[in-house]
């Protein structure tokens, strides 16, 4: 799934390291949904959303097969 993850982080001026301890998860997790290499679960899905005060579609973006 694409995402624009580092695309957020980025306009809050945010590490990666900032990101995760805000959502209460590892940085290697973040850097996997950055380079797209691991879907976040629907529930941290939607945290990410709400953390950045942003409709889920904004962040990630599903392109169906």
């Amino acid at each position: 799934m694409k995402n624009n993850l580092k695309v957020y982080r980025a306009m809050q001026d945010l590490t990666q390291e900032e990101l995760a301890r805000e959502l209460d998860v590892t940085r290697q997790t973040i850097i996997a949904i950055e380079k797209e290499k691991y879907d976040p679960s629907l529930i941290l899905a939607f945290k990410i959303a709400e953390f950045f005060k942003v409709q889920i579609e904004n962040i990630f973006i599903y392109k169906g097969d």
